[in-house]
């Protein structure tokens, strides 16, 4: 695909985006902060663990921590058009692995888009049902990268499209079981150790195929993670908080872990030798 097209895909995804903060604006203005009432409040809210300033009058409780969630749906929208692509373009297909499994990459997408409507849902209500949504959001992109990893891995191995529809029913799964588990496991033990294992498998098949990928890419994503839980831990210890301020240290850690996980599915679905082409 040519790099026009490429900045097409770009252009759609920062529309679809535009649009859904025209909804998410909408909503923030006409509906009350009441209709949260009937939910039961989270320990987050009861606790102020971030800094901004709750409202509760308002629809959306924590209006930038719940804005900046449209970083998670950007990209979650632009994977997806390169899914859609991906269907589209299957005569090249054997060029790249995860361009034969377009599947993947639309759970991926999808994935992205949970977190937006999640984490959005959570900053919005301070709901105890909405942290549960948000945290099981977050382990489903790293899931889902895991899987991609794993698939990258073990690429001696060609899967028919009915086994590409089931590994991506397994990984639905494990996110489901995620749910219960991460009553059980605390997320500061659990989302670290998640994003060293992705980060040590990335350089596993960077070592595979050096020509093919960028290990600049792998550095990027790290740095991105370390420095977006460097700052989410300011924000909640509340170091330099301004609670009224536009600028939030959550809601960079947004826009970072965005960067971070879609620089982890760039390293993937594109080749070194002739950036930017899909396939």
């Amino acid at each position: 695909m040519p790099t026009p097209i490429l900045v097409k895909l770009l252009l759609q995804a920062a529309l679809a985006t535009l649009l859904m903060l025209m909804l998410w604006i909408g909503l923030d203005a006409s509906l009350p902060g009441t209709v949260w009432s009937v939910m039961t409040i989270s320990k987050s809210a009861l606790t102020v663990e971030y800094c901004e300033f709750n409202h509760p009058q308002r629809f959306f409780h924590q209006p930038i921590n719940t804005y900046s969630n449209l970083a998670y749906f950007f990209f979650g929208i632009l994977i997806l058009l390169i899914a859609r692509h991906d269907y589209r373009n299957r005569v090249n297909r054997q060029a790249n692995r995860l361009a034969d499994f377009p599947l993947l990459s639309v759970l991926m997408g999808s994935c992205f888009v949970y977190l937006s409507i999640g984490s959005a849902f959570f900053h919005a209500s301070l709901t105890y049902v909405g942290q549960r949504v948000d945290m099981n959001a977050t382990y489903s992109i790293l899931i889902t990268l895991l899987g991609i990893t794993l698939y990258h891995l073990v690429y001696r191995i060609r899967l028919s499209r009915l086994q590409q529809r089931l590994w991506v029913a397994a990984l639905v799964a494990v996110i489901g079981l995620f749910l219960p588990l991460a009553l059980l496991v605390p997320s500061s033990r659990l989302v670290p150790a998640l994003i060293l294992l992705l980060n040590a498998g990335m350089v596993m098949h960077f070592v595979q195929f050096r020509a093919q990928r960028s290990i600049g890419l792998v550095l990027l994503s790290l740095t991105l993670v370390v420095l977006a839980i460097y700052i989410r831990t300011l924000d909640v210890q509340k170091v330099g908080c301004d609670p009224y301020s536009f600028f939030q240290g959550h809601a960079l850690w947004h826009l970072l872990t965005a960067l971070s996980s879609f620089c982890s599915y760039w390293f993937f679905r594109f080749t070194k030798r002739r950036p930017p082409q899909l396939g």
